[in-house]
């Protein structure tokens, strides 16, 4: 028969509790007699199934709470955070797009290089006297600047738009200084190193005029090829540095310095293969400045720049720089202890030659290493960002997480 109107909602509500509590607990037994199970449920008793699940929901929701607090508190519960950024970009492409110069722009860097100490060491034997020395750096000079054109020429990727370079002067750029640099030296650096053969011309008719013309035209020439080799050989540096990939851009205190060590070891190095020991003086001294200045700078981008240090330290550009390093210092050891060794001079000057090489192209691998990982790009912006904000005291974004 129909049960009265309050056990029947009593009943109906406790369907609805067994309904939100799940299927987890067992269901009233259907073999208790109806009447029974109506007292019960007009008399307002538990079902025992329905204390148990009461006391299980507590004894949960407890648990729960407790690992909460130790969790915040450290009490042994782990503590979730929210997990560190990964850094990466789009498609798993660079922030920065790297260099698209080749190999041939380091190859660039040490012929210009290479030209600036060769008119430096011709200048050191043309003014004390040393023929072998001046002869050898002024046919270096324009071999070494002739194979620059050659290298720019080609990445530039036709010749005419040297010539469009030359329509402005732009202090402020550092490619358009390069290109009146060069336009001053090359010209330059080629009469020197033509008035080395007025030596073999006639002494009679129109070439013996030239022949004794030549001497005094080369000497002004050599001498304004010296006075622009520092600027030849020290602008790359800041045209690297005046980009925006992360190692070079960082490091624009220290490539100038790198840059015109390298010129002067690799000018010493062909003074010490071409001259005999008696001329080969200033070329030692050249060493001697050179690998000074090449490894301060050299340790200096390795140690100062923290995070982007880590490009001229690791792969390729780290081999390449340490060989330079102990060739420049192997150079140096033997130009100063094989003074009278014709044999340990040249060697000592391929050493010098080829650790310039290294130097360079490690260099160069290095930027173009860093602006390919996104890494080095975030981290240091970052670090920018919160030393001016701690340095304004403002609040900032990148506090710890709360815990969940």
């Amino acid at each position: 028969m129909t049960p009265p109107g309050p056990v029947g909602d009593r009943f109906r509500r406790f369907r609805e509790r067994l309904a939100a509590a799940g299927g987890d607990r067992p269901p009233v037994s259907d073999e208790r007699p109806d009447a029974a199970r109506n007292a019960e449920l007009a008399t307002g008793a538990d079902h025992p199934n329905d204390r148990n699940t009461a006391a299980g929901n507590r004894t949960a929701a407890g648990n729960r709470t407790a690992g909460r607090r130790r969790g915040r508190r450290g009490g042994g519960g782990e503590e979730l955070r929210v997990p560190e950024a990964e850094f990466t970009s789009y498609y798993g492409r660079p922030v920065l797009k790297p260099p698209v110069w080749k190999w041939d722009i380091a190859a660039y860097l040490f012929t210009g290089g290479l030209a600036a100490g060769s008119s430096l060491l011709a200048a050191g034997g043309q003014l004390t006297g040393r023929p072998a020395l001046r002869r050898a750096g002024r046919v270096t000079a324009l071999a070494a600047v002739s194979a620059s054109a050659v290298f720019l020429v080609k990445d530039l990727g036709r010749p005419a738009r040297f010539h469009h370079m030359l329509r402005v002067a732009k202090p402020t750029s550092p490619m358009s200084m390069g290109t009146w640099i060069l336009t001053a030296y090359g010209p330059a650096a080629g009469v020197a190193a033509i008035a080395e053969a007025a030596g073999v011309l006639p002494r009679h008719g129109l070439l013996g005029l030239a022949g004794r013309v030549l001497p005094p035209i080369g000497h002004a020439a050599g001498l304004l090829a010296a006075g622009t080799a520092p600027a030849l050989a020290t602008y790359t540096g800041v045209l690297l540095a005046d980009t925006a990939v992360p190692s070079w851009h960082e490091a624009y205190p220290e490539l100038p310095v790198i840059f015109a060590g390298s010129a002067l070891a690799s000018g010493a190095g062909v003074g010490l293969l071409a001259a005999p020991p008696a001329q080969a003086g200033p070329a030692r001294r050249m060493a001697v400045a050179g690998a000074a200045l090449e490894l301060y700078g050299a340790h200096r981008v390795e140690t100062r720049l923290g995070l982007l240090s880590e490009p001229y330290r690791l792969g390729r550009p780290g081999r390449l720089l340490r060989a330079g390093r102990l060739l420049t210092a192997g150079g140096v050891a033997g130009a100063l202890l094989g003074r009278r060794s014709r044999v340990v001079g040249a060697l000592s000057g391929t050493a010098l030659l080829a650790a310039s090489v290294l130097t360079r192209f490690g260099i160069f691998y290095g930027g173009v290493a860093s602006a390919r990982d996104p890494r080095y790009t975030v981290v240091p912006q970052r670090e920018r960002v919160e030393a001016r904000r701690s340095g304004m005291d403002l609040p900032s974004d990148r506090a710890a997480p709360p815990a969940v």
